[in-house]
């Protein structure tokens, strides 16, 4: 998980380990949640599925600061 200030808001990049076999290689879905003042204003549900975690909690950063300028 990663998090961030972002206009006021903290935002949250979440990196959910998807391994349904043993044989198949890890994939990351990623999901994003944005908060204020420690409570819950808004959470993605899965946003896509990504091949790095990095890559995952990035893409719920972007949802989230994408979220707060579409409603300010």
């Amino acid at each position: 998980m990663e998090s961030e200030r972002y206009s006021g808001y903290s935002v949250w990049g979440h990196a959910i380990l998807q391994q349904e076999d043993i044989l198949q290689p890890e994939r990351y879905a990623a999901s994003g949640t944005i908060t204020a003042r420690g409570k819950l204003v808004e959470a993605s549900g899965i946003l896509a599925y990504f091949d790095t975690e990095e890559e995952a909690q990035h893409a719920g950063l972007d949802w989230a600061r994408a979220w707060i300028d579409s409603h300010r």
